[in-house]
């Protein structure tokens, strides 16, 4: 029969090895959010987009007031949008005039905003069809 000191010392290095597991184990968690490991798969060669000092898309506006647009003639960069801030006593419309400006053509507004966003550098004319000789243009370079 084995004495008590052999057993005592077993149950020793067993609690020890279980408690060294239970402290490795515990290390695993914690208050990070695992990482997942992660793979690198080679998929062709990289291209590199380079950035330059060109300016983000902007807004202008052209207020409607005082049956005129103000600014009547505008200068903008391709990508740019106008806003149209309609504030008079009448009623207006912005509709293009030609071809180049078909899609130019806002609704009949009393007040609020309307706007247009110009992908394509020219002139492009506009008016009000309720006050034809209300007239503007804008420059998209």
């Amino acid at each position: 029969m084995p004495s008590v000191r052999c057993c005592t010392k077993a149950m020793r290095v067993v609690t020890g090895v279980t408690f060294s597991g239970a402290l490795l184990l515990s290390g695993c968690g914690g208050d990070t959010d695992p990482v997942a490991p992660t793979t690198t798969q080679s998929v062709g060669p990289t291209t590199i987009v380079e950035q330059t000092n060109e300016s983000k898309p902007a807004t202008a506006t052209v207020r409607v007031t005082d049956m005129r647009f103000s600014p009547a003639e505008l200068r903008i960069a391709v990508g740019d949008t106008v806003v149209w801030t309609f504030d008079d006593s009448v009623p207006h419309t912005v509709q293009g005039i030609g071809d180049r400006a078909m899609g130019i053509n806002s609704p009949i507004i009393d007040k609020g905003e309307w706007s247009h966003t110009f992908t394509t550098a020219g002139t492009y004319r506009y008016l009000c069809t309720l006050h034809p000789e209300m007239r503007g243009s804008i420059t998209v370079e």
